[in-house]
């Protein structure tokens, strides 16, 4: 039994941050349903790639709920939306600010009955001035200041590989929900939990971030290069490109160890980290010319012995390989549908993989006489 076990997730949230966290939860026990629109969560549609004409977008952060289709224009349907909410330990939304107030399933309305609801909202821009905006990680990522941070110094800004907001939004939501539950054991009572992008997004780019509010520093984008450590980026070796990481005076000590260059650490330029930093630019072909000498996977074995952090430019199923040799093991199927393994271990009650992502209204029937029983 999962340490969430009995808990009773109203999920009426769609896309990616919503869903994502209430994976999650799930994963650790909670009995999650999937409120969906007659025409399903719109990332079922966001394909390619398909796995047995499935989104796998849609199987990657819907694992362990039931489903069922409700139109909350239609009175049958909306009542038991209504009686769900009643119901549940925790209800979680992302529709805009103030959409749910018209079908009564706003945080006011749902809490009149249940005072023990915890009701987490997730936004793009907060309940406020920025209630209008639509809640979409790309514009996050550009209003945020990230883009402006990705991409080379003379090139155009990036966005990220992934949308990494609308993930840390929904893990900002499940710290925020446990935290409310964790109130309400206390206290006996719930509350309304809010999350946006924005604020997450502020939050995630943490020490660029804290360059701006406390030194008053507009970080630009440097390509690969860190502002505050040299080296940590990808140098080129004989055969492609390594990282390379030394985050302390220790660590480049040992890197000039191996490759035999070992005064390099008493050179005044290159002594303590703001040195090395304040001259990378000379010690970086220094560096470059002993890596050319050998291969990216001998200077990986070596480094890597010597205690020096450093890593091979993987493609995702290199990333996977890896997990697996590290006994990490990376994957579960559930049903015939393999996912990524929760990230979280717990010695006790580690997470568990009892449904594949549902159907639409796979569990329609069941969630309405399990209601009507209740």
């Amino acid at each position: 039994m999962g340490p969430l076990s009995g808990l009773v997730v109203a999920d009426f949230s769609r896309i990616l941050a919503g869903p994502y966290a209430t994976m999650l939860l799930a994963d650790l026990g909670a009995q999650v349903v999937k409120v969906e629109s007659p025409g399903g969560d719109d990332t079922r549609t966001w394909m390619p790639p398909v796995r047995d004409g499935i989104a796998t977008y849609y199987l990657g952060i819907n694992r362990n709920k039931r489903s069922i289709a409700l139109d909350l224009k239609a009175p049958d349907d909306l009542d038991v939306a209504q009686r769900l909410a009643r119901r549940a330990d925790v209800l979680i939304e992302n529709f805009r600010p103030g959409g749910l107030r018209r079908f009564g399933l706003d945080h006011e309305t749902v809490a009149a009955d249940n005072p023990g609801i915890v009701y987490a909202s997730i936004t793009g821009f907060g309940s406020g001035k920025g209630a209008a905006y639509p809640g979409y990680d790309l514009m996050v990522q550009a209003i945020s200041g990230l883009m402006s941070l990705t991409g080379d110094p003379d090139g155009p800004p990036y966005r990220a590989g992934i949308s990494v907001f609308d993930v840390m939004a929904g893990m900002h939501a499940t710290i925020g929900i446990l935290a409310a539950l964790r109130h309400r054991d206390e206290h006996g009572t719930g509350q309304h939990i809010e999350v946006n992008l924005l604020s997450s997004a502020l939050s995630g780019l943490v020490n660029h971030s804290s360059g701006y509010v406390a030194g008053g520093t507009v970080p630009f984008r440097m390509g690969n290069a860190h502002p505050s450590l040299f080296p940590y980026e990808p140098l080129p070796t004989a055969d492609g490109e390594l990282i390379v990481i030394t985050g302390n005076d220790g660590q480049f000590r040992k890197l000039c160890q191996v490759l035999d260059l070992p005064d390099l650490p008493e050179d005044p330029r290159f002594a303590h980290n703001q040195d090395r930093t304040a001259h990378r630019a000379e010690l970086r072909p220094i560096l470059v010319e002993r890596l050319a000498k050998r291969t990216k996977d001998e200077w990986f074995r070596d480094l890597m012995a010597a205690g020096v952090p450093c890593a091979p430019i993987n493609t995702i199923d290199g990333g996977f390989a890896l997990a697996e040799e590290l006994g990490l093991g990376p994957v579960v199927t559930v049903g015939d549908v393999p996912g990524v393994r929760n990230p979280i271990r717990f010695s006790a009650t580690p997470a568990e993989y009892e449904l594949p992502p549902p159907d639409l209204d796979e569990h329609g029937e069941e969630i309405r006489a399990w209601l009507s029983e209740s």
